[in-house]
């Protein structure tokens, strides 16, 4: 039998408290900048829409909305004329001009897709499983093929219930290789802060092992060992669901499952450009009904006397389009735990949530990343450090995911008691 080490991304980590070396976290100069915030919604009912994707059109700036269907972009004062492009899967993509956008309480609204797009003659594939073949293969043609310098946006919080007990926010550069290349992408934290609620962690606290890496490793196509790859084909069965259409671009929906489900295994849809055979969105998930091998896959250390265990966990990836070439534009990993207690009548339920957006990005001429103190390790646990809470212009010129309604609450408690 195959280990099932080889399809399992870089798992969370559930420790005792401990102490934590710190991170060197540094401040940037921040620029002069507008910001614009208001929310994408649907034009019939009005429901948020979110992980709707917010470009400015002649940059590579760009955000993303909040589950909420909330944002915050913030651009260069220089630029004034542009126009701003939303897009998101299932929805007819719009543009404004600046002129268009408020400082607060803008609202866009998105009309469905309602084209008949079985009957689009683009759509040419008979076999899903020669198509998902040729869309590794098409790799090298479709993605970026230079090293680039990305910013993004990084949020990690974990939830106990319905609350927040722990939460970090921080501001990365990716050194992102070429996707042709086989060398890993590297980060360093340009700024961040942490703030954690030991006393609702019933004396335990999660820590996600990997950080940031556990959203940049959804990059399928960059790191298809961490999911399949072209000799992992027949571990899988692959079929053809309801074509979909995003920014203009029609896809084949192809959904996929592993053949053995004897260990926790995988299934997913992957969003693929008709055109191109590019991978633009993936959702995929980790069926982890066997709570033995899940709980040995995902929980490295625990106190004794308890028993935790995933009962959910989810991926998401996104890519973006720019001159012909996509790449990775947003990721996030979902999962939630159950905690036992010997001799405690009721279980804990703890929900850990990552997500990461590159907000801009520049082609990187040097062949070599210089490293220093702040860049980071794929096993890195974010450090505790509330420094920032307090800060409202802590981002600056920073372009961040709007948090959502739990998550500010979460931090105007942090502000209130350290002020």
């Amino acid at each position: 039998m195959k280990t099932i080490k080889k399809f399992i991304l870089s798992p969370p980590l559930i420790l005792f408290l401990g102490i934590l070396t710190m991170l060197p976290f540094h401040r940037i100069n921040a620029q002069e900048f507008v910001e614009y915030k208001g929310i994408v919604v649907e034009s019939g009912n009005g429901n948020p829409i979110a992980a709707a994707f917010l470009s400015v059109n002649g940059t590579n700036i760009s955000t993303v909305t909040n589950s909420e269907g909330e944002f915050s972009l913030k651009i260069p004062v220089n630029i004034s004329s542009a126009t701003v492009s939303i897009s998101n899967l299932g929805f007819q993509s719009k543009t404004y001009p600046l002129s268009f956008f408020n400082s607060n309480n803008t609202r866009i609204e998105l009309n469905e897709t309602l084209e008949e797009l079985s009957e689009v003659n683009i759509f040419t594939a008979t076999d899903a499983k020669t198509l998902v073949r040729n869309m590794f293969a098409k790799a090298g043609d479709n993605y970026l093929n230079e090293p680039v310098l990305m910013n993004s946006f990084y949020r990690e919080s974990i939830k106990k219930g319905r609350r927040n007990v722990s939460l970090t926010e921080a501001v990365l550069k990716i050194y992102k290789r070429p996707y042709t290349a086989t060398g890993r992408d590297e980060i360093s934290i340009t700024k961040a802060r942490k703030s954690v609620d030991y006393e609702r962690l019933d004396t335990m606290a999660l820590k996600l092992r990997g950080g940031p890496f556990n959203t940049l490793y959804s990059d399928i196509i960059k790191y298809p060992e961490y999911l399949f790859n072209v000799e992992q084909m027949d571990e899988y069965t692959f079929n053809f669901g309801s074509p979909a259409r995003i920014n203009n671009r029609y896809l084949y929906v192809v959904n996929f499952e592993m053949v053995d489900k004897r260990l926790p295994w995988y299934y997913g849809e992957l969003y693929i450009d008709a055109q191109t055979n590019a991978l633009v969105k993936a959702n995929y998930h980790l069926n982890v009904d066997n709570r033995t091998v899940a709980s040995n896959m995902f929980v490295r250390k625990k106190p004794g006397g308890v028993k935790v265990y995933p009962v959910r966990v989810e991926y998401q990836v996104d890519y973006r389009e720019t001159g012909g070439k996509w790449y990775y534009g947003y990721g996030s990993a979902e999962l939630e735990f159950v905690v036992n207690w010997k001799r405690k009548l009721f279980n804990s339920r703890y929900t850990v949530n990552s997500e990461m957006a590159v907000t801009d990005w520049q082609v990187n001429p040097g062949d070599r990343v210089r490293r220093d103190d702040s860049f980071i390790s794929p096993a890195v646990i974010m450090t505790d450090d509330v420094s920032g809470f307090s800060d409202e212009q802590f981002w600056g010129s920073n372009n961040i995911i709007e948090p959502e309604k739990s998550i500010q609450n979460a931090i105007e408690k942090i502000q209130k008691s350290i002020q």
